[in-house]
């Protein structure tokens, strides 16, 4: 089984490859062309989506809930150049 992070830096370069190569069918352009703002909501509609499954839908629902917003993370972190290495880093930091 990969570790967490490697398949975080593997969806994280994927994401850099769509905002540089911008293929036509890619839902990540999609969020890219609508900006920043539209997607730190979706940040947000994906954080009331967490918590609502949490509260009421399930296990699996959530787990599926939780995939969509770090996915929308992902994104804004991208757009805002922030590497999963600069979190990895400061979760390191505030573990001490």
């Amino acid at each position: 089984m990969r570790g967490v992070s490697e398949i975080i830096d593997e969806l994280y370069n994927v994401i850099l490859n769509r905002m540089k190569e911008k293929p036509s069918n890619s839902y990540t352009v999609e969020l890219l062309s609508k900006g920043k703002g539209y997607i730190a909501r979706k940040v947000g509609e994906e954080a009331v989506e967490v918590i609502v499954a949490s509260l009421n839908e399930g296990k699996e629902r959530t787990i599926s809930e939780i995939a969509d917003l770090m996915y929308h993370l992902l994104v804004l972190m991208a757009v805002d150049g922030i590497s999963p290495q600069d979190i990895y880093e400061e979760l390191r930091r505030r573990r001490r």
